[in-house]
């Protein structure tokens, strides 16, 4: 009697190929795109500051209409400054990805703009400059490991800011679901405004501070440098951005395509109404949503905090702004798309304020300027962002 072949059994992956395949989708892909991003973005970016620097190229002389000071050769200029100016870009483009994380999330669920987030950023900054305080205070932030005080204050960032999160979007959103968009709109800046007084108000009658410092300076490991190339140089604080960073693009994608929470907020962001109807509960995945946004606009306030080294109640506005813009330049509600479009906010950012400063009849309060006109020329030629796709109304 002839054996029949197993069929399952012959097709059945075994453990070490299984744990390949997940390692190859979930880590891997994910690296390799959010390193791919990182080369398109300064790619471009360099491509831009040379051609800039070439057709600018010369020896002035005198005063022109840009009051460019006598004897620069700006082209040599832009080509010294490159690489760091790279990697300022790469730096404070992470941070502003991780923060249009929150809003695109939120957007892709509900379809509006929570101007909060901002907020929740900046509440995530002062609680790592409380959690690094108070270790100063019992005296463990020098003799604890920096790895373990990093850990602590992205940690309790994004708890708190998680769970404060949540509670906006069942006090401020929830009731206001079903309203027309503009007043859960309206709702938010409203938010936005109680949670900048009630941070300023707090900290002016607990510790009578507006001006926030991190301590960094009382850790030695924040502030030495590493010799990347020659004239290239950067500190601890730099790598701790970047690597924090891309560990929690990479687990917010696994979070979103691999977990069974995940697959339930896309199954909303698709159709509330059949996800519904299919067993999900709409109401805790948006609320998920909304707690895993905060979260990570915690830990983007973290990051920020030690660029920076110096918060205050009215840090969230400028980076919550530039932020949110990055989500529209890569595609508001595309996950993918915030993480270019904060790199590529980032360059332009670095690239400006590096180009600037030989121009002193501008300066550098002109970057921002420049950064939004190029936003401005994308959406008019692209409205949707680099990655957004045009969805149609359903009636």
């Amino acid at each position: 009697m002839t054996a029949v072949p197993n069929i399952a059994s012959s097709t059945q992956r075994s453990p070490l190929e299984a744990l390949g395949n997940w390692l190859l989708q979930y880590i891997l892909r994910p690296v390799l795109q959010i390193l791919l991003f990182v080369f398109i973005a300064g790619g471009s970016i360099s491509l831009l500051a040379l051609v800039v620097g070439f057709v600018l190229q010369t020896d002035w002389h005198g005063i022109d209409i840009l009051r460019v000071p006598a004897r620069i050769n700006l082209f040599e200029q832009v080509v010294r400054q490159l690489p760091n100016m790279l990697l300022d870009g790469i730096t404070i483009g992470f941070v502003y990805a991780v923060i249009a994380l929150g809003y695109t999330m939120v957007y892709g669920v509900l379809k509006f703009i929570n101007f909060a987030h901002s907020e929740i950023f900046m509440v995530g900054g002062v609680v790592g400059y409380e959690v690094m305080i108070r270790l100063r205070a019992a005296d463990m932030l020098s003799s604890l490991s920096p790895l373990v005080v990093i850990v602590l204050m992205i940690g309790v960032a994004m708890v708190i800011c998680g769970t404060l999160a949540t509670v906006v979007e069942r006090v401020a959103y929830k009731p206001l679901r079903g309203a027309p968009r503009l007043v859960p709109l309206i709702s938010a800046i409203g938010v936005s405004f109680f949670l900048t007084d009630f941070v300023r108000g707090f900290q002016a009658l607990n510790r009578n501070v507006f001006n926030m410092p991190y301590p960094t300076d009382q850790v030695t490991f924040f502030n030495e440098r590493i010799v990347l190339a020659q004239g290239v140089s950067t500190t601890n604080t730099t790598l701790i951005i970047i690597v924090s960073a891309i560990v929690m693009l990479v687990g917010l994608n696994y979070f979103v395509n691999a977990t069974k929470i995940g697959k339930g907020i896309r199954a909303v962001s698709q159709d509330q109404a059949t996800a519904s109807l299919m067993g999900i509960n709409v109401n805790l995945m948006i609320t998920i949503t909304f707690m895993v946004g905060g979260a990570l606009g915690g830990a983007a306030g973290v990051l920020y905090g030690l660029k920076t080294t110096n918060v205050t109640p009215y840090i969230g506005f400028i980076p919550g702004l530039k932020a949110f813009t990055a989500a529209v330049l890569g595609g508001i509600g595309n996950i993918t798309g915030a993480m270019l479009g904060g790199l590529l906010l980032g360059m332009l950012e670095a690239f400006f304020s590096a180009l600037l400063p030989y121009f002193p009849a501008l300066g550098l309060g002109y970057s921002d300027i420049f950064a939004f006109a190029v936003l401005i020329l994308v959406l008019l030629f692209r409205p949707t962002g680099l990655l957004g796709k045009k969805v149609d109304e359903k009636v």
